[in-house]
């Protein structure tokens, strides 16, 4: 019990990205930072004062640290960011524990087994021509075909890739990487506009599912990425059908009405044209110059927004299947939710 009781402390304290001595202070000082470093190395246990004091603090619920870990999510591992600080990463890398763990016992729950498969993974992309055929191939294994994706977020996770909102700093967009080097996670930014989060998810898919030639930089993987995105969201013949082939220039108001549509932004709809060479550089470059002169432009206030969701809805429908086949308790259901048992309850609807 003592440690079960220490993993679960430090692993609400790194997720509030609480330092021991923070932590102490938020508790009035009802236990040193000693102390508490002492509870997360098992040498000590808390008691049922302290342990009101720290839930509260943490903004968990007490029984949090009496929770069993039932899903072990040892290894997590993120491609490489040097914008994010170590302290942000690893209070990053708990609340993915936490997310992936909660999905996972659900499925187990449900006897639901998954397996990650990258059906583009033998196809090494050494320019944009590879990069459009392996994303025609993807499209075709994944049955998605070429019209406008309603969910990225949904599309994502019925592929069995494990997506994380979170309320970010401003500046992060995204992240992606593995769990116990089996699972792949994408964690975005809940903060952006909807087609925004949709072209991160699938940045981050392209860093996931892309097998780069090792002779390309790092700056042209991220340009591969972002085209990986954008031919995704709108292939290229289904941008040929939408734009023609040829253009020495495109209206905003054509940007504006397929943005609405296919979930792109207005920027990455014309880094799509260029890449396609629907347009001429100089054309891009006058559409830049544009964007830099006008803030509403860049930031897209005002320029059309794409009419459907961007939400995850899986789990939480898992959640309701396992309540239904009586698998869990609506309380334990309320718990894996992270939600209080009523509040679980006015959103289950029991025919």
């Amino acid at each position: 019990m003592k440690e079960l009781v220490s993993k679960r402390i430090k692993s609400a304290r790194v997720l509030a990205r609480k330092s021991l001595r923070e932590l102490s202070e938020d508790i009035k000082n009802l236990v040193s930072h000693n102390a508490i470093q002492k509870y997360e190395n098992a040498k000590m246990m808390p008691d049922s004062k302290v342990l009101l004091a720290l839930s509260n603090a943490l903004g968990v619920k007490p029984d949090y640290f009496f929770m069993p870990y039932n899903v072990d999510v040892s290894h997590i591992e993120f491609r490489k960011n040097s914008k994010l600080p170590k302290k942000y990463v690893d209070a990053l890398k708990e609340e993915v524990r936490d997310h992936v763990s909660r999905y996972l016992e659900v499925e187990n729950y449900l006897q639901l087994s998954s397996s990650f498969q990258n059906p583009i993974a033998d196809m090494v992309i050494n320019d944009g021509e590879d990069l459009e055929i392996a994303v025609n191939k993807l499209l075709t294994d994944w049955k998605i075909g070429y019209n406008a994706l309603p969910n990225v977020i949904d599309l994502l996770e019925y592929n069995e890739i494990k997506v994380v909102e979170i309320d970010a700093q401003d500046g992060f967009d995204g992240l992606s990487g593995w769990v116990n080097s089996q699972i792949p996670v994408i964690v975005i930014n809940k903060k952006y506009s909807v087609e925004r989060k949709r072209f991160t998810a699938l940045h981050e898919l392209g860093h996931l599912l892309l097998n780069f030639n090792s002779d390309l930089s790092r700056k042209d993987v991220e340009r591969f990425c972002h085209r990986f995105a954008g031919a995704v969201l709108i292939p290229q013949e289904t941008f040929y059908k939408e734009f023609g082939k040829i253009r020495s220039n495109i209206s905003i108001n054509e940007l504006i009405a397929v943005k609405e549509v296919y979930g792109i932004s207005i920027q990455a709809l014309m880094a799509r044209a260029r890449a396609l060479h629907v347009i001429n550089e100089s054309a891009y470059k006058r559409f830049c110059i544009e964007v830099n002169k006008k803030p509403n432009l860049k930031m897209e206030i005002g320029y059309g927004n794409f009419k459907g969701n961007e939400s995850s809805y899986r789990f939480k429908q898992l959640l309701f299947r396992a309540v239904s086949e009586d698998a869990i308790s609506l309380s334990k259901a309320a718990n894996l939710s992270n939600q209080k048992l009523a509040a679980f309850r006015d959103e289950y609807i029991e025919i």
